[in-house]
């Protein structure tokens, strides 16, 4: 009896966890390039009161044993990343990744992190940073006097002048992994890569099964406000029948210390 206490106890747990998971998908549906998570359950060990394949007291072979389960728990949380929708902003400096890919991004202390987000800027020095300020890797400036930015889908930059001339001035790459569920969030529409996520294969877009850069346009959060809706709805009824489950017990233990001669 007190074994099912903590078993259904269990379930409350990973349940409320689960919907921490679905808060923060919610609380994200309007961030660009946010890509959602799901929480994925494990049940936990079992006790085996008797071994499927043993002998019965008449000697026969048991097809069947008894095994107790207690109880279940979030095993690991995964992101999820398919191709959010796309919005139309008219602005030249905003870019939507069309198939798989990251972005580069220079943290400010020499390290690389990875975002799917393309709303972009220009510093002070002309060059190209994210909304935190962050310059764009590689890095690519653009010249004072540009009245025109054009990103081919491959990723070349372009830039025109007042006189109607044309200059390269830098090449977009992105980069894959072979895992990206294994990249760890650091916040800020920032991934850094992992042991699970494999190191960054870099190149140009539209190569090597990297997607395409579409300017003008920004990618979406992928959050299906329905579908959280209804993953919420199921957590919390799964959460409604643990806590019967706990009552339930503690009521059958309420009658069993009640009992007297």
């Amino acid at each position: 009896m007190i074994r099912s206490l903590y078993t259904a106890a269990t379930g409350m747990v990973a349940e409320q966890l689960n919907q921490d998971v679905i808060a923060n998908n919610l609380a994200n549906l309007n961030t660009i390039g946010f890509k959602k998570s799901r929480a994925n359950f494990q049940d936990l060990m079992y006790e085996v009161l008797t071994k499927a394949g043993s002998l019965s007291a008449t000697g026969q072979q048991l097809p069947s044993g008894i095994e107790i389960g207690l109880g279940s728990k979030i095993v690991s949380t995964q992101k999820i990343f398919t191709q959010g929708d796309f919005l139309s902003t008219g602005n030249q400096l905003d870019w939507a990744i069309e198939g798989n890919g990251f972005f580069q991004i220079d943290d400010g202390q020499g390290k690389t992190l990875y975002t799917r987000a393309g709303s972009f800027r220009l510093n002070k020095d002309g060059n190209i940073v994210n909304q935190d300020g962050l310059l764009l890797v590689p890095n690519i400036n653009i010249p004072q006097g540009t009245v025109q930015v054009t990103v081919a889908k491959d990723g070349t930059v372009t830039v025109t002048d007042k006189d109607g001339n044309t200059t390269q001035v830098g090449q977009i790459t992105l980069v894959t992994f072979a895992n990206p569920a294994g990249l760890t969030s650091v916040g800020r529409n920032l991934y850094d890569k992992t042991d699970a996520s494999g190191d960054a294969v870099e190149g140009a877009p539209g190569t090597e099964g990297r997607g395409t850069i579409v300017q003008f346009f920004l990618e979406n959060s992928n959050v299906s406000v329905i579908d959280e809706m209804i993953r919420m709805i199921t957590g919390q009824r799964a959460y409604e029948i643990d806590s019967k489950a706990v009552q339930t017990a503690d009521t059958m233990l309420g009658i069993v210390s009640n009992l007297k001669r």
